[in-house]
């Protein structure tokens, strides 16, 4: 049987062109989960969407202003210690809190063995 850990996610919602320190704010976001020792963060790009401004957010050719994720895994305690760090870095958008189940799986064998990323690769 496989065992489920309690857990939590957390997801940020805020747009591209959010700066934290002259940076994306979703690195900042992301960076901050590995200073912290959070459990995983993975950052998705959606293709529209708005919050509680009404405006539009969507990706064009001549600019890229869409709606970003941040998803944070861990344990309600983690992430309830980490929401004021992340309160800090936001200007606008939204925090959800919801409760999960976390299955970690982690195989040693050759034949699932990760490939390192090429040099230079982000």
């Amino acid at each position: 049987m496989r065992a489920l850990t309690p857990a939590k996610i957390l997801r940020l919602h805020f747009s591209a062109s959010d700066r934290w320190k002259g940076h994306p704010l979703y690195e900042g976001i992301v960076n901050k989960c590995r200073e912290l020792n959070l459990a995983g963060a993975t950052v998705l790009r959606a293709l529209e969407g708005y919050g509680e401004t009404g405006e539009m957010h969507r990706h064009h050719l001549t600019s890229s202003d869409e709606p970003l994720v941040v998803v944070i895994v861990d344990t309600e305690e983690k992430l309830a210690a980490s929401i004021p760090a992340f309160e800090e870095m936001m200007n606008t958008g939204v925090m959800v809190l919801s409760d999960a189940e976390m299955i970690r799986v982690r195989r040693d064998s050759p034949d699932r063995a990760r490939v390192p990323p090429e040099p230079g690769a982000r």
